[in-house]
C-alpha cells in the first residue's frame, strides 16, 4: 500500500494537492478537517466540541481524531493505499498512527512536507475565509495562533519522520501544477 502523509500548516495547499494525488495514485484522501467538519454540519456532541477547539485554532483531542481514522481504515480496508491530510499533528499521533497500521501489516510510506512562507500563509487563508465563510479563516489572530500552534506542536513530525528516513520537503510556491510535479517526484521516490 502507498501510505502518505501531506503535511504544512494552514494554507498550504495541502487540500487542493490531496486532490491531485488522489487522483494520480488512486489512494483515498483521509482529511481529519473533513471528518471534523462533518461532524460539525451534523450538529454532533463531538462536532460541536470540535467547533468550539477550531474556532480558538486549537487542536482535536488525539484520541477522538485516531477513533475516527481507525474507523476510515476499516471501511476501506481494499484501498490502494491512503494519503493523510492533517493527521498526524503531534509525535504521539505519529507514534499511533504507525501502530494503527502496523496492527493491519501496513506503514507509512513517505511524509511529504509543503513549506511555504508565513506571510504567504496568511494572505492565503484570509482570502480562503471571505470565500468559504470560515470563521477559523477570517480573523489574522486566529490565523497566527493556529501557525504558533503549528510551529511548536506539529514541525516536531518533520525530526520524526526524517529518522525513519520518510521525509521529503517540498517547495509551496508556485502554481497549482508547478507543485504537484514536484510532490509527484517526490512520491514516485518514497
Amino acid at each position: 500500500m502507498l501510505n502518505i502523509v501531506l503535511f504544512g500548516p494552514p494554507g498550504a495547499g495541502k487540500g487542493t494537492q490531496s486532490q491531485h494525488i488522489v487522483e494520480k495514485f488512486q489512494l483515498i484522501h483521509l482529511s481529519t478537517g473533513d471528518l471534523l467538519r462533518s461532524e460539525i454540519a451534523a450538529g454532533t456532541p463531538l462536532g460541536q466540541e470540535a467547533k468550539l477547539l477550531m474556532d480558538d485554532g486549537k487542536l482535536v483531542p488525539d484520541e477522538v481524531v485516531i477513533g475516527m481514522i481507525d474507523n476510515k481504515l476499516k471501511a476501506n480496508e481494499d484501498a490502494k493505499g491512503f494519503i493523510f491530510d492533517g493527521f498526524p499533528r503531534t509525535t504521539e499521533q505519529a507514534k499511533a498512527l504507525d501502530d494503527l497500521l502496523k496492527s493491519n501489516d501496513d506503514s507509512i510510506s513517505g511524509m511529504i512536507a509543503l513549506e511555504v512562507p508565513d506571510e504567504e500563509l496568511i494572505s492565503r487563508l484570509l482570502e480562503r475565509g471571505k470565500d468559504s465563510g470560515r470563521a477559523d479563516d477570517q480573523n489574522e489572530e486566529v490565523i497566527k495562533n493556529r501557525l504558533k500552534v503549528y510551529n511548536d506542536q506539529t514541525a516536531v513530525l518533520k525530526d520524526y519522520y526524517s529518522k525513519q528516513g520518510k521525509f521529503q520537503e517540498i517547495n509551496g510556491l508556485g502554481t497549482i501544477e508547478e507543485v504537484f510535479g514536484r510532490i509527484e517526484n517526490a512520491i514516485e521516490k518514497a
